[in-house]
C-alpha cells in the first residue's frame, strides 16, 4: 500500500471516528429514546455495586421484556464498539491497554456527566459493559486489519510475478 491510500485510510478514519463521536454523545447525552428523560430529574442516580443492574435486568427480564433486557446488556457493549474499532484507525494508539483505557475513560465521562446534570444515571454496569464494547471493536480491528495485510501482501506478490 502507497503512501498515499494510507493517508486516505487514516483520513477516513478519523472522519468515521469523529461522526461516531458526535452520534455517541447525541445517544448517550441527549436522546429520549427508551424514555431518558432529557430536561433531567429533581434527584441524583447513581449504582456504584458491580452487576446490580445486571441482575436485576436478569431477575426482572420477563416483566420488563425480552428487549429491555437485550438492550441494556448488549446496547451497552454495542454503542462502544465503534469506539474500539476506530481508535486505533484515527489513531496511533494501537494498544489493548490503551483501547481499555480510553474505552473506560469516556464511558467514565459519559458517566459523571449524566450524574452531573442528572440525564440518565452514573451505572458501574454501564461502564463495565462499554469498556467491554470497545474491546470487542479493538480486536475487530485487529482482525480486519490483519485480513487487509494479508489481502494487500497476496496483492504485492501476484505483481512480482
Amino acid at each position: 500500500m502507497n503512501s498515499r491510500n494510507k493517508k486516505l485510510l487514516r483520513v477516513m478514519g478519523k472522519v468515521l471516528f469523529i461522526c461516531y463521536i458526535i452520534f455517541l454523545i447525541y445517544f448517550l447525552l441527549f436522546s429520549d429514546w427508551y424514555g431518558r428523560d432529557v430536561s433531567g430529574t429533581q434527584e441524583y442516580r447513581c449504582n456504584l455495586e458491580l452487576f446490580r443492574e445486571i441482575r436485576r435486568f436478569w431477575n426482572y427480564r420477563e416483566q420488563l421484556g425480552m428487549f429491555a433486557f437485550m438492550t441494556n446488556l448488549f446496547g451497552n457493549v454495542l454503542i462502544f464498539v465503534p469506539f474500539g474499532f476506530f481508535l486505533p484507525m484515527a489513531s496511533r494508539y494501537r494498544s489493548l491497554l490503551g483501547t481499555l483505557f480510553y474505552s473506560f475513560g469516556l464511558s467514565f465521562g459519559v458517566e459523571i456527566f449524566q450524574l452531573i446534570t442528572k440525564v440518565g444515571s452514573l451505572d458501574v454496569d454501564d461502564m463495565l459493559l462499554n469498556t467491554i464494547g470497545g474491546i470487542v471493536g479493538y480486536l475487530l480491528f485487529l482482525i480486519c486489519n490483519g485480513v487487509r495485510r494479508r489481502w494487500i501482501a497476496n496483492e504485492n506478490r501476484k505483481r512480482k510475478r
